[in-house]
């Protein structure tokens, strides 16, 4: 770290293209109470809050990838003592290094101030009332009508909530008739699985046997959670069965679906979605596998002896940037490979690396044991984690 970085006035570190951090000035780690050995080679994820993760990889990552840089983008740092500190981060990106700049957010803290004064007022001026004994029959009288109106409303609110909770029941069976069943032959098997955070999921699937050598492999991310995102992943998923069973180019199917995601919100910003998606072709003939990945959590290959490749990221998610153009890219397998795909609600409780380790420890288990395995592990070492998002993994073993 430069001198003349090490005391400006905002906080200043630099990230690896993995986002490990490679360098901080003293002014960040006082602001956050951290020694600099306690942060170099650490993800950035470490010092960010719940919210703020989830933020920097959906809303940041893409335009940091797209832009080369990020302005005014407000987070929550998390320091060392658990203390959450609201500031206003500035990104570039230059030869692969990503450099940011944090500046405390003072004005979230004085609405704060402004917001305890109006109340030590408003709590003021109340008991200036309570004085006056007709104010005071007055607003008991309509604290009365109040009450009344909610009893009613609460009774109307209980009968919603039944009737919702049907229709809901009802939508998530619909939702799951559209998933894949497993497929199991002489070539490939395939198993998954899936859970929604809620009565619905955003998260969706597909995996189809386009004809009797190729296989065509599908997982969709939408953004969010519940009735909103799980609409859209329902608009999504007859058109990619169309498309992939049709045997169409990688490239044309997440063009078709950014072109689907982009008409859904084109009239009306304020609903805007996106969602990340990954999919692969696999060619049992020519053992080759093509694949997309569009801001996906990268799958990860395994080969018949123990090495691994990450089908990472080529750019942002669908229905982020209009006219994105997508790259396909394509490697050739060998028999006994395995692959994992899964979305974020998986790899946010485990970290890449477990995923990485379990699936290197289990090469030679049978995919199906794996499986539970897989899930087992989520339960345990998942616990303290925040089950609000949807999970959903699918497995691959390519004989």
């Amino acid at each position: 770290m430069e001198t003349n970085l090490n005391h400006i006035p905002g906080g200043y570190l630099t990230l690896s293209p993995n986002f490990k951090i490679l360098s901080v000035n003293q002014t960040l780690l006082r602001f956050i109470h951290y020694d600099t050995e306690q942060l170099i080679g650490q993800s950035i994820r470490s010092i960010l809050s719940k919210s703020a993760q989830a933020f920097f990889q959906f809303a940041f990552y893409p335009l940091i990838i797209q832009n080369k840089r990020v302005d005014e983008m407000f987070l929550e740092l998390i320091s060392h003592t658990g203390e959450e500190i609201p500031v206003l981060m500035y990104a570039t990106k230059e030869n692969g290094i990503i450099t940011c700049m944090f500046v405390p957010n003072k004005k979230r803290n004085e609405y704060e101030n402004q917001l305890l004064e109006a109340k030590r007022i408003a709590e003021e001026r109340l008991v200036e009332k309570e004085k006056s004994n007709a104010d005071l029959k007055k607003v008991l009288l309509n604290l009365e009508e109040k009450q009344n109106e909610i009893v009613k409303m609460g009774k109307e609110n209980d009968k919603y909530k039944t009737d919702t909770q049907r229709e809901l029941k009802l939508a998530k069976k619909i939702q799951e008739t559209t998933l894949t069943e497993a497929i199991n032959n002489k070539d490939l098997q395939i198993e998954s699985y899936y859970r929604a955070s809620n009565e619905l999921s955003g998260d969706i699937y597909g995996f189809y046997q386009i004809n009797k050598d190729q296989y065509g492999i599908i997982l969709l991310d939408v953004m969010g959670h519940g009735i909103s995102s799980s609409l859209i992943t329902m608009s999504l998923v007859t058109l990619f069965q169309q498309l992939i069973s049709k045997g169409l180019p990688s490239e044309q199917i997440m063009k078709a679906l950014d072109d689907k995601m982009h008409s859904l919100f084109e009239n009306e910003e304020d609903a805007w979605h996106y969602c990340t998606a990954i999919y692969i072709f696999i060619d049992i003939k020519k053992q080759t596998i093509e694949y997309i990945n569009a801001g996906h959590p990268p799958a990860i290959y395994l080969d018949s002896k123990g090495g691994q490749r990450e089908l990472k990221t080529q750019g942002p998610p669908i229905g982020t940037f209009k006219d994105n153009q997508f790259r396909n890219s394509v490697f050739s397998y060998t028999k006994g490979a395995r692959i994992l795909l899964y979305t974020d609600g998986v790899s946010e409780p485990l970290e890449q690396d477990r995923l990485s380790l379990l699936l290197k420890q289990h090469v030679s288990t049978p995919l199906h044991v794996f499986k539970e395995k897989l899930l087992k592990t989520l339960q345990d070492e998942g616990n303290d984690y925040d089950k609000s998002d949807d999970q959903c993994f699918i497995l691959i073993d390519l004989k």
